[in-house]
């Protein structure tokens, strides 16, 4: 929904398939963090995503305790939605997080862009049908769907065809590409088989007063599990590990073992699973098929990386095939969607997997919940241990820190980037990351000011832009042009030019551009052919697939 949603911001018509007749009712991923909320920015839909999930006041706290409803080891306090938002107001011209992390389940935010999909008239969302077949020519792609009501086939065609189908992609099937990596911990929690449940737990907000939270986890041992808040009020998420097929009175059992108490529990939905594992498909596209999301990365959910890293495979694949269907993008451009995006799966699969092992590798004696100093004893040691768990939520590198470097459409300037840590983010405008945001004079967020095309940052005395901007309207290429003027504007992006892509990240920067061509041709994918000659850029006639 993100790409259909993108591509419609340039225009792009795209025919979006889903299985599903309505938007699932069942808790997946919760957070939905700073870089995807950024693109929700872009799209105009950060503040409906904001008001969705916890409400604006409820604690994000992420708290251990022996049972939910008994003693409490430690807590990872956190702002609230509403805390984290002023914070980002107040902060200074450079500060980087202009739009910070939200929970919020994506059950809900699932409603929130379907609804933007049904409103667009671009989108074209077809609930019901699914892909069961595809082959693909010099000019276009054909695909068969299938009725899941009625078993009919409609035979469909486009100039592009992108599988965002999820772990068992029918797409990716067809292209005969396979994941490689880890496939699981083996032991851990989130390591192995498990199942997840959506709950309603009425009477559990008021046994917790004053011990709020957004994930509280019990720690003991007989039953190790999370609870997650989804709604403020009585609505959770639960994840146990699946020794055992587990139905929803065995699902009641645990959650009770849990809480630490009899308590009113419905079990809304179940679903079953594989945690642990850290996958990345061997291709991400062959021609004019493409694939997006969790079809080309499966993670474990820890650090909430999985659907955030597929939100960013979309924004990277969205304007590259806008500018492939309108003309302006040479084919280097498209190839690039791989060459940047699967070293980026590479990295925060394997960091989401690291994190897996953490509350499993705690060991925990029977003493945890015994009474007297001996309990007390033990509960400070696990206490300890669990307080250094924070980096699974300090992954504020992880976020925003993803690089393109060595990419055919970026121009280096032989600078090094800073080194890539989880836990921290530099901003830095060399060539490859996500621009450094900077708030304006007026008071506007620079992420307002890019054009949805190119733009190309002018921190320093006023630079001759024409040639780049001729050549840019002459090959139709979008570019605008934003000053920033506050002091230290120059040092701090390094340069006097910088220029951001649609994507926000930076393509280049530079004191000066000496041939505007060139670059325009580098970092569009129309480079130079082997004989020194242009390549061919007759634009692509999109009618033929209409």
């Amino acid at each position: 929904m993100v790409l259909a949603l993108d591509l419609a911001r340039w225009g792009v018509p795209s025919l979006l398939v889903d299985a599903e007749f309505t938007t699932r009712r069942y808790p997946k991923g919760n957070t939905h963090n700073a870089r995807t909320m950024e693109h929700y920015r872009r799209l105009g839909l950060s503040e409906q995503v904001r008001a969705a999930g916890l409400p604006p006041d409820h604690p994000t706290d992420v708290a251990y305790f022996t049972r939910i409803t008994r003693h409490e080891l430690a807590r990872l306090p956190m702002p609230s939605a509403a805390a984290k938002v002023a914070a980002a107001r107040e902060a200074g011209v450079f500060a980087q997080v202009v739009e910070p992390i939200h929970r919020a389940n994506q059950m809900y935010v699932e409603e929130i862009l379907a609804a933007a999909c049904d409103c667009s008239p671009l989108v074209n969302l077809c609930r019901g049908w699914q892909a069961s077949g595809v082959s693909q020519r010099a000019e276009a792609v054909h695909v068969t769907l299938r009725g899941v009501d009625d078993g009919r086939n409609v035979a469909v065609r486009g100039a592009f065809l992108v599988g965002c189908d999820g772990g068992r992609s029918q797409v990716r099937q067809e292209l005969d590409f396979r994941y490689a990596g880890e496939d699981s911990l083996g032991g851990s929690l989130f390591g192995g088989p498990m199942v997840s449940a959506h709950l309603r737990i009425p009477h559990l907000r008021d046994w917790l007063t004053g011990r709020e939270f957004w994930q509280g986890w019990t720690v003991n041992s007989e039953v190790r599990t999370d609870l997650i808040s989804l709604d403020g009020h009585d609505e959770y998420m639960t994840h146990a590990a699946l020794d055992t097929p587990i139905g929803a009175r065995e699902m009641k059992v645990i959650v009770g073992r849990a809480l630490g108490r009899d308590a009113e529990v419905d079990v809304l939905s179940m679903a079953s699973w594989t945690a642990g594992r850290a996958l990345v498909a061997d291709r991400f596209g062959s021609g004019r098929v493409f694939l997006c999301g969790d079809a080309i990365h499966i993670f474990t959910p820890t650090g909430g990386f999985g659907m955030n890293t597929g939100v960013d495979d979309a924004a990277n694949l969205a304007w590259k095939l806008a500018a492939t269907l309108q003309g302006w993008g040479g084919s280097a451009l498209l190839a690039s969607y791989e060459t940047e995006r699967r070293p980026v799966a590479l990295r925060n699969t394997a960091a989401a997997r690291q994190l897996a092992l953490n509350v499993h590798s705690v060991e925990v004696s029977a003493a945890i919940e015994a009474p007297g100093p001996d309990g007390d004893a033990e509960r400070r040691r696990i206490g300890a241990t669990l307080s250094h768990f924070g980096e699974e939520f300090a992954s504020i590198g992880v976020q925003l820190g993803a690089r393109y470097d060595g990419s055919p459409v970026v121009v280096a300037d032989g600078t090094a980037p800073p080194p890539d840590r989880s836990d921290i983010y530099v901003p830095t405008a060399c060539p490859g990351g996500r621009v450094p945001h900077a708030w304006l004079r007026d008071g506007s967020s620079l992420f307002d000011r890019l054009s949805p095309g190119f733009t190309v940052l002018r921190t320093g005395p006023a630079a001759d832009l024409v040639p780049l901007q001729e050549i840019a309207a002459a090959r139709r290429v979008p570019l605008g042009v934003v000053d920033i003027d506050q002091a230290g504007a120059s040092d701090f992006y390094g340069a006097p030019l910088v220029l951001v892509r649609p994507d926000q990240h930076v393509a280049w920067r530079g004191s000066q551009i000496p041939d505007p061509l060139h670059l325009l041709d580098v970092v569009t994918g129309n480079g130079p052919a082997k004989d020194g000659s242009p390549e061919d850029r007759t634009p692509f006639d999109a009618t033929r697939c209409a």
